[in-house]
Parts: structure tokens; C-alpha cells; sequence
């Protein structure tokens, strides 16, 4: 008897995964291993920026109070007392008359409150002595970078989850984070089904294909940010699939197989997951591609079973899967970004499930626009290698024009919010 399966409206079978996802656990790592990592604590200035007061150009520290008479007419003078650099301390203190050499990012001297810059003085010497002059008042602090103008000690720079970028990298290293606690990286084990799959290095043979599905995965899964272990493909048995299965969920945080979990003479996840005594969440979406997505959770673990066609299964994955590795990862938005865009093909397909369409983004003079990335079925593997974006169309529709406003899911960005 053939089971009917009811299919389920995708943001509902969004929240079914969601409600069982974990939280993340935390490592700590060197700065020099942590590039696009994400973090697992803030990052809090552990000092103030600046630390001191300094001058952001090269020219003249003096008090701005020995300056109130200056005017073009009345150039005021002043003795050089002291010459400074980045990275020196200066050593006097300014008198009434005085002033100090100093460049840019040193130390504002004892004394001084202003910075004249050198294109408004007139360095001079007098016997061997070195002088300067200016013929304008300075306010007090102008030309100054004052300590803590920039960021104050204690302060929250970057939240948690953030991912890890040449930017957060120079954040990190200025406030002396040599070592740093990031999010685990999750394992996810991947098991693929079906004995009509060849490895990649074999031939092609009468009735066999290549398995694309576990590569694709893996890489997902390093994309997504999590470590994947591949356990091999699983033959059309049923003891020895379940033996293998259950070796599996011992070793990994998430579980997951690609095919079998249709309803056919040789699709056996359904019997597996029954023997497990895992509870199935779902097993049939109301969406394309990726139908029989079905997903089953057994003491907290989440099983996924992605269907065998390669499309079908990177959908799946984007959708259900990803989102639970971003939360693990301490992603407070660990959904695909949403954007709307401008159809640059037609798709006169009508749609009577909720469709996911690969597609690749481009601009035309600041319009973002869709088009097709190639032949969409669900068993098109070709289709997937320029797909930068999963065009949106809500089912009950009957297919659109060049020119429509559409939704897309950017595949590159775990950002965003809920969509359905």
C-alpha cells in the first residue's frame, strides 16, 4: 500500500526544524586560525581609542591660549622646545611661548591643548635655535584627537556570531585579542543512498550514476560553516543500512542522507527512522524541488533525509538544514537573505507548490535582476554550478514574465530573518 503523504506549507516545516534547534558550544583559537569563524563572545574595547591625546596631522603642539593676539598683521612667535614622533613620549612641558615638533598619531605633550599645522607656521631658525610662527588664533582642542574620542574602554564593538573578517580581524588584533573564543564548528555526518551510485573516480556503467550528492553536500556543509564526516553510500539493504545509521548518530551533532526517502520498493529512510523510533517532523513539503524532503528528530538529534535528485537535495539543505548550523554558530539571523529583484527570463512554468528556481543575480545600472541559472528539474545537476540565488515564486501562480518583480534567497549569505 502506497502511503499518502500530506504535504506541509514550507515556513511551517521551517518551524518544526527550528524548534529543535541546539545551542552552539565555544572554542578558543588563535586570532591567526580564526578567519571566517564566528564569534562566540563580543569583542569589548579593552582600552580606550585613542589611548592618548594625539595630534592627526604633522605640525605644531602648542598651548591655543598663546595664540589669542595672532592675526595676519601680529604673527605670533614661539620656541621649539622639542621634536616628537609616532611612538615617542614626549618628554617637556609646554611653557607660555612654547611649542613642540610633532607628527602625526604622537603624543599630545604636557601643557599643549592644539595642533597647528605645518601649512599654516613658519619654521625658522634664530642662532641655531629652532622657532616658529603663526598669524591665526587656534581653539582649544582643535586638531586634536582626544583619548577615548574614537571608542571607549568597556565598550561592545562586535556582537556575537559575527562572522570573522579581514575587518574584525584588525578590531580584534588593535584591543589585543591574541586568542579569541569562536563558535564549534558542528559535525555533520552525510551518508548517501542507493546502490546505483558510482564513486567519482570510477567509470560510468549501464544503470549507474556518479554520486554528485555527497560532494555537493560536503561542501555545503563547509560552506554553512560546520565539519562534515562522510560515512559512504549506503546500499538498498535494510539491516546493514540501520547498523550504519545508528553508528552514525553516535559520531555527529546532525544526521544527514540523500535519497531513499521517497516511497519506493527501495527507498528504505522511512522503515529506518520507524526502527529508530525517531519521530518524523515531516515527510513531504509543499514546495519544488524537494518535495519528499522529510526530517525526524530522536533524543534531540535531527535526521535529515534530502531527496536524491541533486537540486531537490540542495534546496532542502539550504532551507532546513543551514539554518540550524548558523544558530548553532551563535548566527542571530540564520536565515538566507531575502531580496526582491527583477525577472530577466521568462518562467512560464506554473506553480502549484511554492518553487525554488536556481538562479544567479546580476545589475543592470543599479537594477538587481534574476536569470535562470539552467534547466530547472530537480534531477539537473548542471543548473546548480552558476546558481548564486534561489528565485521565490509562491505556489498557486502560473508563471511570469520578463520584467516581474520576484523574491530570491541569496545562497551566500546566512542574514537574514524567517522568509515564510
Amino acid at each position: 500500500m502506497v502511503e499518502i503523504r500530506k504535504p506541509l506549507p514550507v515556513g511551517e516545516a521551517v518551524q518544526k526544524v527550528m524548534n529543535y534547534r541546539f545551542a552552539g558550544k565555544k572554542e578558543k583559537i588563535s586570532i591567526h586560525d580564526s578567519d571566517f569563524r564566528r564569534l562566540a563572545e563580543p569583542i569589548i574595547a579593552t582600552n580606550n581609542i585613542p589611548s592618548f591625546d594625539k595630534s592627526p596631522y604633522d605640525g605644531f603642539a602648542l598651548r591655543s591660549v598663546d595664540t589669542e593676539n595672532a592675526s595676519r598683521d601680529n604673527p605670533i612667535e614661539f620656541e621649539v622646545v622639542e621634536h616628537i614622533g609616532a611612538g615617542q613620549v614626549p618628554l617637556k612641558k609646554l611653557a607660555t611661548g612654547q611649542a613642540t615638533r610633532i607628527m602625526t598619531g604622537a603624543k599630545i605633550p604636557a601643557g599643549a591643548d592644539c595642533v597647528a599645522m605645518f601649512e599654516v607656521c613658519k619654521a625658522y631658525e634664530v642662532d641655531g635655535q629652532p622657532f616658529m610662527s603663526i598669524k591665526r588664533k587656534m581653539e582649544v582642542n582643535q586638531n586634536v584627537m582626544q583619548e577615548g574620542s574614537e571608542v571607549k574602554q568597556g565598550e561592545k564593538l562586535i556582537d556575537a556570531g559575527t562572522m570573522i573578517n579581514p575587518g574584525v580581524k584588525a578590531v580584534m588584533a588593535t584591543f589585543g585579542y591574541h586568542e579569541v573564543q569562536v563558535a564549534k564548528q558542528p559535525i555533520i555526518g552525510v551518508i548517501a543512498t542507493g546502490t546505483e551510485l558510482l564513486d567519482v573516480d570510477e567509470k560510468l556503467e549501464p544503470g549507474k550514476i556518479r554520486n554528485s550528492n555527497a560532494y555537493m553536500i560536503a561542501s555545503q556543509i563547509k560552506q554553512a560553516g560546520a565539519q562534515y564526516k562522510y560515512f559512504g553510500k549506503m546500499a538498498d539493504e535494510f539491516e546493514p543500512s540501520y547498523a550504519l545509521i545508528e553508528q552514525a548518530l553516535e559520531e555527529v551533532d546532525i544526521l544527514i542522507t540523500t535519497g531513499g526517502v521517497s516511497v519506493g520498493d527501495f527507498d528504505l529512510m522511512p522503515a529506518i527512522f520507524a526502527e529508530l523510533g525517531a519521530e518524523v517532523l515531516f515527510n513531504k513539503v509543499a514546495m519544488r524541488p524537494g518535495s519528499v524532503t522529510t526530517v525526524a528528530v530522536r533524543d534531540g538529534q535531527l535526521l535529515f533525509g534530502l531527496s536524491g535528485n541533486p537540486s531537490a537535495c540542495y534546496v532542502g539543505f539550504e532551507l532546513f538544514t543551514r539554518p540550524i548550523i548558523q544558530h548553532a554558530l551563535f548566527n542571530n539571523k540564520p536565515f538566507l537573505k531575502r531580496i526582491q529583484a527583477t525577472l530577466a527570463d521568462e518562467f512560464p512554468k506554473p506553480n502549484p507548490f511554492m518553487r525554488f528556481v536556481r538562479s544567479y543575480v546580476t545589475y543592470d545600472h543599479g537594477e538587481v535582476k534574476l536569470k535562470l541559472s539552467g534547466i530547472d528539474q530537480s534531477n539537473v545537476v548542471t543548473s546548480l554550478a552558476h546558481a548564486t540565488a534561489l528565485m521565490v515564486l509562491p505556489g498557486g501562480t502560473r508563471g511570469y514574465d520578463k520584467g516581474d518583480q520576484v523574491e530570491a534567497l541569496l545562497l551566500t549569505e546566512s542574514e537574514g530573518q524567517q522568509a515564510f
